[in-house]
């Protein structure tokens, strides 16, 4: 079973260009199957797992009050693994194919208001290179709707203001180009004239948003740069990077754009997954029902 899992998330990481994020969170849930099957003394091969075994493992993790959603994605990755050894050959028996993935109530993401964006934005001090390197990310943000992974990952020669467009690298390694607004390409360009050559140490480093020490900002670093600005904004909400992608695509579906065209923006591969926000934006319509008609 080792063996295979293996063989599994090499092909992802290098045929499919997966994420090392996404390819954690399969390796995680195989690694956690596999543990299952060596401690109930099961067969390690993996055709010779029934379908049987596999619920009873699913049952297992809801006993351990996993949540629905967690033990979706795990029967998805114990799917895709059985796909993965049906399309190299190893074999044609597949004990998932009967079983249904639950349905899972998705939870609206938080979003912010239209005022709360303009707080943030306003928040870093534009006067310090990090600030003004802040406002620009910020800026560009949401100002584009990019996931964290695609801003942290943009190098210098992907974005060009001139045209008002910036090249992107989404999952599965799927390029996308996306036109930048007005606001963001004033901020981006003050940081790369102003701020960027005061923090970059080495003329090899092309990454556009850099850390202290002139090298890539890391995920965890964006997080707490927006953490803290969060807080002194005082947007008392839960936010995370995800947030202003969120506000980006809610606040232009609130102002008539085509869902199609959101899709686009955000490189979503399903649309599915873009019309979760028009329930975002019905959330809003009942809102300001119930506040401003007179008989809600």
């Amino acid at each position: 079973m080792e063996t295979y899992i293996k063989a599994f998330l090499e092909y992802l990481r290098y045929e499919k260009g997966l994420s090392d994020h996404t390819n954690a969170a399969y390796e995680n849930d195989l690694n956690k199957f596999h543990v299952y099957i060596k401690q109930n003394h099961l067969s390690e091969i993996p055709w010779e797992v029934t379908k049987h075994d596999i619920m009873n493992f699913l049952s297992g993790e809801l006993d351990q009050d996993r949540s629905y959603a967690t033990i979706a994605r795990c029967l998805s990755s114990i799917k895709a693994f059985y796909k993965f050894l049906i399309l190299e050959g190893y074999t044609e028996i597949n004990p998932t194919v009967d079983l249904e993935t639950p349905k899972i109530k998705r939870k609206l993401p938080a979003v912010l208001t239209i005022e709360e964006v303009d707080r943030l934005m306003e928040e870093p001090s534009v006067i310090t290179p990090l600030g003004l390197r802040d406002r620009a990310m910020l800026e560009l943000m949401y100002g584009t709707g990019v996931r964290v992974s695609e801003l942290l990952s943009l190098q210098v020669e992907d974005i060009n203001l001139t045209a008002g467009f910036m090249r992107c690298i989404g999952k599965g390694r799927k390029e996308r180009i996306s036109p930048v607004n007005n606001s963001a390409i004033i901020w981006v360009e003050r940081y790369l004239n102003r701020s960027r050559p005061m923090l970059v140490k080495s003329h090899h480093e092309r990454t556009l948003f850099v850390n202290a020490h002139g090298r890539a900002l890391s995920r965890q670093g964006f997080f707490k740069i927006l953490k803290e600005h969060v807080k002194e904004a005082e947007i008392n909400k839960e936010i995370s990077p995800h947030t202003l992608r969120h506000s980006f695509a809610t606040h232009l579906l609130e102002n008539g754009a085509d869902l199609r065209a959101v899709q686009e923006l955000l490189g979503h591969a399903d649309i599915s997954t873009t019309q979760i926000y028009t329930h975002l934006t019905k959330s809003r319509l009942r809102e300001v029902y119930k506040i401003y008609h007179p008989r809600s």
